[in-house]
């Protein structure tokens, strides 16, 4: 059963990967591109943080990124490069902190019966999207150990 217990346990594990995979990177460690089709450090850690701002409008809380910011880590946006008005690597591992201060603040006033109601203007449950948004989550954060070898690290961090 999904419960606010559970959704911060994933948290957890997520912010205690990412913790260890940026560790070290410069902002210009994380715009380096891949020497194929994807994406950087920088638009991963910019995509996590616009879904977490997604997570707060879930909760009723407020999100972290402007439109203009938020536009440059959705889903088919242009890559990221030197070029690019990128948010700092910095900026985006703070604001993912605060947001999960928030995220988890407002999951503690939360019960089990909360996350099976259904969400205004949405045909899915609350729990159901958080909890897809957490999966996303978890997906974006795996990519971070390649990234982070682009880099130049050469190490073995999770």
């Amino acid at each position: 059963m999904l419960s606010p217990d559970v959704l911060t346990s994933f948290m957890d594990t997520n912010k205690f990967v990412l913790d260890k995979q940026l560790e070290g990177l410069t902002h210009e460690d994380s715009i380096q591109q891949l020497p194929f089709r994807g994406n950087c450090l920088n638009w991963v850690m910019g995509h996590i943080v616009d879904s977490r701002d997604n997570a707060l409008r879930v909760l009723s809380c407020d999100p972290y990124m402007s439109e203009e910011q938020s536009g440059l880590y959705k889903s088919g946006s242009d890559p990221i490069t030197p070029d690019s008005d990128a948010l700092q690597l910095e900026w985006l591992w703070e604001t993912y902190l605060k947001q999960d201060e928030d995220i988890r603040d407002a999951l503690s006033k939360l019960t089990v019966d909360d996350l099976e109601k259904v969400q205004s203007g949405s045909e899915r449950t609350i729990g159901d999207r958080l909890r897809g948004l957490m999966w996303h989550e978890t997906y974006h954060v795996g990519q971070t150990e390649y990234l982070r070898q682009l880099a130049g690290t050469n190490d073995f961090i999770v």
